[in-house]
């Protein structure tokens, strides 16, 4: 069954609901230097008009800093340590605020798999980021939409390739992968760069610690095309996940949340070759290709 089928439509969130939600997405830093910012204005008795004056921002714009949805700037900082007296109190928190390598829910995300001692993870389109190869991956960023730098683009691959390191690492991590038989036939970075990166996911299925099986069209259940799916567990059985779109990641660590996940993991895993199979399968796509 697709999500689609299972959850009830989602209703319009309230303007209060949306800005709690982006306040938690942002870093705690952000937030607190924001709300000291609002805290010291409140009490010296100025308006957000008259602190967009003394730092070149709309009051809007200090709106949205005094609430941590965005990063209190160094300029804003000293603006408000001057006006409101704070004797180098505010200033103080420059060092503490910088633009975070990755978004929050990524870096909840890599925090999880830094900890995994275990991890299922299903793909619908793509390879999973920790089989893809470096060319794979080079192609996959370099084609983001909308663009971004080189320099971000050279980021996310630089992290792309440390997270990989999972695979290897001591102790080994359990890894169960389920790939949908479309993210094979993409061909991401041209015809060799796609044949390369079937012989690397079977050379990562030798791995003892991996276990990688193909859900061929033929097979294919409903929910096998409602996204991608990781779930993971640490050391103290503290069991997470998330599930992901074009324009959206949701971390998860409910127990209801985690449930419904690993139930629809375990379906696809059922209706996916054997591993056995799955190698033949991937074998035989390189030899057509």
């Amino acid at each position: 069954m697709s999500l689609q089928n299972q959850n009830p439509q989602p209703q319009p969130q309230s303007q209060q609901q949306s800005q709690q939600q982006s306040q938690t997405q942002t870093p705690i830093a952000w937030r607190y230097a924001g709300d000291q910012v609002k805290r010291w204005r409140m009490r010296a008795g100025i308006s957000r008009e008259e602190l967009g004056l003394a730092a070149a921002y709309a009051p809007d714009t200090i709106k949205s800093m005094e609430q941590g949805v965005r990063m209190p700037t160094p300029k804003l900082l000293d603006a408000a340590d001057d006006l409101f007296r704070a004797e180098g109190l505010l200033s103080a928190g420059k060092q503490y605020l910088r633009k975070e390598r990755f978004p929050l829910r990524s870096q909840e995300i890599m925090d999880a798999e830094a900890e995994a001692v275990s991890m299922w993870s299903y793909e619908v389109a793509l390879i999973p980021g920790l089989l893809q190869t470096e060319t794979y991956a080079r192609a996959l960023f370099k084609d983001n939409c909308p663009v971004v730098s080189e320099d971000v683009e050279k980021e996310r691959l630089r992290g792309r390739l440390e997270r990989q390191k999972l695979l290897t690492r001591t102790p080994l991590v359990a890894c169960s992968f389920v790939v949908y038989e479309a993210a094979l036939h993409v061909p991401m970075g041209g015809r060799d760069a796609q044949k390369g990166q079937l012989k690397h996911l079977a050379d990562m299925a030798q791995l003892r610690n991996v276990s990688l099986q193909v859900l061929p069209f033929k097979r294919a259940v409903s929910s096998a095309l409602s996204g991608p799916i990781v779930v993971m567990w640490d050391a103290e059985h503290v069991c997470s996940g998330y599930v992901s779109g074009q324009s959206f990641s949701e971390f998860m660590s409910l127990p209801e949340q985690i449930g419904k996940l690993t139930e629809r993991f375990g379906k696809l895993r059922t209706e996916a070759l054997s591993v056995e199979e799955s190698m033949s399968f991937i074998t035989g796509m390189m030899e057509q290709l």
